[in-house]
C-alpha cells in the first residue's frame, strides 16, 4: 500500500468519521431544540406587536426596563419578569435579573413564582363560576354550605356572644366576613388564629372544621379587614362542585385559559423553571434567601390555598387577566358573562366599611382612592390614588411583591413577577411601575383598540 493510498484511506476514514459525529450533533442539535421549545412554549405563544400599533410609545416604554435595571442594581430586587397589554396585544414582555440569589442563570419569562395573593381573584372567579350556575347566591350564609362554621362567636372582653348576622358568601368574597388571619398577635382573636395553625391542616375539610372552632374577629359586615375568607371561598367552591379546588381550577380554568403553567403542585419537569425566593432582612436592608419551610413545598400539597396557593407565570396570568378583561372570554372561550364580570370590579364597600378596617395591615392595606370588588381591589377616586391611575381600574398583589392590574378605561394589562418577601419597598415598586407604563401612553381611553 502507498502513501498516497494509506492517506486516502485515512481521508476517507476520516470523512466517514465526520460525517458520522455531524449526523450525532444533528440530531442532538434537533432534540435540543425540541427540548426548548417544549419549555419555552408558554413564552412562545406570545406574539408582541409595535406598541404604536396600541397608542404606546416604544421609546416611552424603556422606562419599565429602566426601573427594573435600577432596582436590581440597588440590591432590591433579584429577577422580574414584566408584561404589559394593551387592546389584547402584548406590547412588552421581559425578563431581566437572574433566577435567584445562589442561582445565577439569568431570568427568563417562562419562569414559575409564587404569587401568593394573586391567587384569589383565580378562586373568586372560581366561585362566581358556580354562582352563574345557580349553585348559591351572594347573600346566602356560608354556613348554609359549610356547617361547621355555623357557631362562630364574637368574643367580646373575653366571653363569646353570637353574632347579631351570620356572615355571608359576598362578604367572603369582600373581606367583611369577621375573619382574619392572626398576624397581630396583640389581639387575643389573632393569637388564637395563629396558635390553630390552619395553614398545617392536611386539606379544606379539616381547614374548615379547625376554624370553625375559633372565634370572629368582629362583626360580620361592619368593616373591612384582610383575612382568610378565600380560603373559605376555596372550601366552598369545594363542597359546591364535589370536587378538589385544584381539579376544579385545572378543569374550569386553566385548561380552557390555555393556561399551562399554573399550579398548587409543580410537576417535576418544570422544576428548574422556579425562580427563588427570598426575605427581605429589615435589619441588614437586604435580601437573602427564605429560610426552609416558611413557604409552603413545591410538590405534595393537599391543603389547596385559594387564598395563597398558586405558583404561575407572567404569561399565564396575563392569559387570566385578558379573560377578565374581555368581559369573561378570550380566543372565544367564556368562562363567565359580561355582566358578572361588571359586577365583581364593582366598588362593594360602604364608606364606613372602607374606612373601619382600610389600614389594619400596611402589607394588605387599601390604597387612598380604593375600594373592594369581589376578590380585587377598585379604583374609586383616581385623584386621591396617589399615583396615576384610572377609575374603575381592579388590581391585586402578592406577598412575595407580585402585582397586577386591569384598566377598562384604558384597556390595558399589567403583570409583574418577583419574589422578595417582607420587602419595604412593595408600594413604591407599584408606583413606579405604574407611572413607567402610563406614562408610555400616547393615545387615551380607547376600549376599541381602532
Amino acid at each position: 500500500m502507498t502513501w498516497v493510498t494509506v492517506s486516502r484511506t485515512v481521508e476517507n476514514l476520516n470523512t466517514q468519521f465526520l460525517n458520522t459525529q455531524l449526523t450525532n450533533i444533528r440530531a442532538l442539535l434537533n432534540l435540543l431544540l425540541l427540548s426548548l421549545l417544549a419549555t419555552r412554549l408558554p413564552a412562545a405563544e406570545v406574539s408582541i406587536v409595535e406598541p404604536e400599533t396600541v397608542g404606546l410609545s416604544t421609546d416611552r416604554l424603556g422606562k419599565i426596563t429602566e426601573f427594573v435595571d435600577r432596582e436590581i442594581a440597588d440590591g432590591n430586587l433579584v429577577g422580574t419578569v414584566t408584561l404589559v397589554a394593551r387592546h389584547g396585544q402584548v406590547v412588552h414582555f421581559e425578563a431581566a435579573g437572574r433566577y435567584g440569589l445562589g442561582d445565577n442563570r439569568p431570568m427568563d419569562t417562562d419562569a414559575l413564582f409564587r404569587i401568593f395573593s394573586m391567587t384569589k381573584p383565580i378562586t373568586t372567579v372560581a366561585a362566581m363560576i358556580l354562582y352563574e350556575e345557580g349553585a348559591f347566591h351572594l347573600a346566602d350564609p356560608v354556613a348554609k354550605y359549610l356547617p361547621d362554621l355555623a357557631n362562630m362567636q364574637l368574643m367580646i372582653n373575653d366571653e363569646p356572644f353570637p353574632p347579631r348576622r351570620q356572615m355571608t358568601i359576598e362578604q367572603l368574597m369582600t373581606h367583611t366576613a369577621g375573619l382574619t388571619n392572626g398576624w397581630h398577635i396583640e389581639h387575643p382573636v389573632e393569637r388564637a388564629y395563629r396558635d390553630a395553625a390552619l395553614h398545617r391542616s392536611p386539606d379544606l375539610s379539616a381547614f374548615i372544621e379547625k376554624l370553625g372552632t375559633l372565634p370572629l374577629r368582629f362583626e360580620p359586615g361592619t368593616r373591612y379587614h384582610y383575612s382568610i375568607a378565600t380560603d373559605v371561598l376555596g372550601a366552598l367552591v369545594e363542597r359546591l362542585s364535589g370536587q378538589t379546588l385544584e381539579q376544579f381550577f385545572q378543569k374550569r380554568i386553566f385548561e380552557p385559559l390555555a393556561m399551562h403553567d399554573t399550579f398548587f403542585n409543580v410537576p417535576d419537569d418544570k422544576l428548574t423553571r422556579m425562580a427563588g425566593s427570598h426575605l427581605w432582612n429589615a435589619e441588614r436592608h437586604e435580601m437573602g434567601l427564605t429560610p426552609a419551610g416558611l413557604i409552603p413545598p413545591l410538590s405534595g400539597v393537599t391543603l389547596f390555598s385559594g387564598g395563597g396557593g398558586l405558583i404561575s407565570t407572567a404569561r399565564d396570568y396575563w392569559r387570566f387577566c385578558e379573560m377578565l378583561r374581555g368581559g369573561g372570554s378570550i380566543d372565544d372561550v367564556r368562562i363567565l358573562g359580561p355582566k358578572t364580570v361588571q359586577a365583581m370590579t364593582m366598588a362593594r364597600l360602604t364608606p364606613e366599611v372602607r374606612d373601619n378596617g382600610a389600614t389594619d395591615y400596611p402589607a394588605s392595606h387599601l390604597y387612598p382612592g380604593q375600594s373592594f370588588g369581589l376578590g380585587a381591589g377598585v379604583i374609586t377616586d383616581p385623584a386621591q390614588a396617589g399615583v396615576i391611575s384610572s377609575k374603575g381600574e381592579y388590581s391585586w398583589g402578592g406577598i412575595a411583591n407580585t402585582k397586577f392590574w386591569i384598566d377598562p378605561e384604558e384597556d390595558l394589562v399589567v403583570v409583574f413577577m418577583t419574589q422578595v418577601l417582607g420587602t419595604p419597598h412593595s408600594d413604591r415598586h407599584r408606583f413606579d411601575l405604574k407611572v413607567a407604563t402610563y406614562q408610555a401612553i400616547t393615545d387615551l381611553g380607547s376600549s376599541s383598540g381602532d
